[in-house]
């Protein structure tokens, strides 16, 4: 185990994955000569070469198609997208080429590859840089989506999507880049589809994904200060959805708390409480509570953008409600 950044178990996962296998290559704006926009990347291009790491124009409708067609052809791009704002330029590649080549082709047509780059509120970058966008990827039949939380998660998992044979919408979160926590070196894969539970509990399931696990994990802690003691459910995947894990863990407590990042209407939270709610319905004490972002665009101001997000007081009032001792 080594203690790293997030960001440095990326880079250690597609250094690995790029050593493994030539067909892997990273492709994107400022990937290469900058070492990436938030450093992922750092040192790849004098590692591999330029033309593994490749630098592109701010056309991410354009590049994004350059991926699928090299995937088609049996190459594994990993394209970044500086952030996922910028991915919505690409959604036709993404959804009408990348998700739907293999269907549409009768199984001719793989499409190997991972988009990846930061999503989720960063600070203070305002409205059009802010929005978690993973519900709209997880909709689309054809994409695998997955959200890290930590250092190794996030090399596990990356190494998991680089190695998949479908394409793989792998969302990062800017401000968990700088996080450290312990890593395992070499081959380390985490499967897609396996949800992770933080901290084990008794009394009520926190299901919380991204940087809203850390969250959880510190709502966790205030609620067992008051005698309550909190499961937290990590999906990691959100598409596929582990929720075998999740209603596990809700026969256990008979109540359930989720929480996102991102807007509460048509949510992930709404998915999960729907399969809580069909598979666990029995077993609950109480009505799922979700807890979600405000339904607006995020603010530009400093004490807006707190306004705007979910709290850990918001995950513990939640909890207490939840389990019935508010």
């Amino acid at each position: 185990m080594n203690k790293i950044t997030y960001r440095e178990a990326l880079n250690q996962a597609m250094a690995e994955e790029m050593s493994r296998d030539e067909n892997v290559f990273l492709m994107g704006e400022e990937v290469a000569e900058y070492n990436g926009a938030y450093k992922v990347s750092q040192g790849l291009l004098e590692k591999f070469g330029s033309k593994r790491v490749i630098d592109t124009p701010i056309t991410e409708l354009g590049f994004a198609g350059l991926g699928v067609g090299a995937a088609m052809t049996g190459l594994r791009p990993v394209i970044e997208f500086m952030t996922w704002n910028f991915a919505m330029l690409a959604l036709d590649q993404i959804v009408n080429a990348a998700a739907k080549m293999k269907y549409m082709s009768g199984g001719q047509y793989s499409v190997p590859m991972v988009f990846r780059g930061a999503g989720g509120s960063a600070a203070r970058v305002g409205a059009q840089h802010s929005q978690s966008l993973e519900n709209w990827m997880a909709n689309i039949p054809g994409l695998k989506v997955v959200m890290p939380s930590n250092p190794a998660d996030a090399k596990g998992l990356l190494k998991a999507s680089i190695r998949d044979n479908d394409t793989v919408i792998f969302i990062e979160n800017e401000i968990n880049y700088g996080d450290v926590g312990a890593v395992p070196e070499g081959e380390y894969i985490i499967p897609l589809g396996k949800a992770d539970i933080k901290r084990a509990g008794t009394d009520v399931t926190i299901v919380a994904h991204s940087r809203m696990t850390g969250f959880a994990l510190e709502a966790a802690k205030q609620l067992a200060e008051q005698g309550i003691e909190a499961e937290v459910v990590d999906p990691r995947t959100i598409r596929p959805l582990d929720i075998d894990t999740i209603v596990g863990s809700v026969a256990k407590t008979n109540c359930a708390v989720v929480v996102e990042e991102g807007w509460r209407f048509a949510g992930i939270g709404a998915e999960i409480s729907a399969c809580i709610m069909e598979r666990a319905f029995d077993d609950l004490d109480a009505p799922v509570i979700r807890v979600t972002g405000k339904d607006v665009p995020m603010p530009y101001a400093a004490n807006l953008e707190l306004m705007a997000l979910p709290s850990v007081g918001d995950i513990v009032e939640a909890a207490r409600v939840a389990s019935g001792r508010a």
